[in-house]
């Protein structure tokens, strides 16, 4: 099975597994909560999203805080 995008890469945008693992779940819960509130339904899984966003590089960890450009 491939994963895509590759871990490795997420990886070295973020600095860390651990970073990635907290930025990402960060964010799907900032992301699920918005679509709550606003009561739109969601196109695609709030992990997948935040895993998009880091990979286009929207969504970067600067000194352990997270940022979306």
């Amino acid at each position: 099975m491939m994963l895509y995008p590759p871990v490795a890469d997420l990886v070295n945008k973020v600095g860390s597994r651990y970073a990635l693992i907290n930025l990402v779940a960060k964010r799907a819960r900032a992301i699920s909560a918005e679509a709550e509130n606003s009561g739109e339904p969601l196109t695609k899984k709030p992990v997948s999203a935040a895993i998009d966003e880091v990979y286009t590089g929207k969504l970067t960890a600067n000194s352990g805080e997270d940022s979306v450009d």
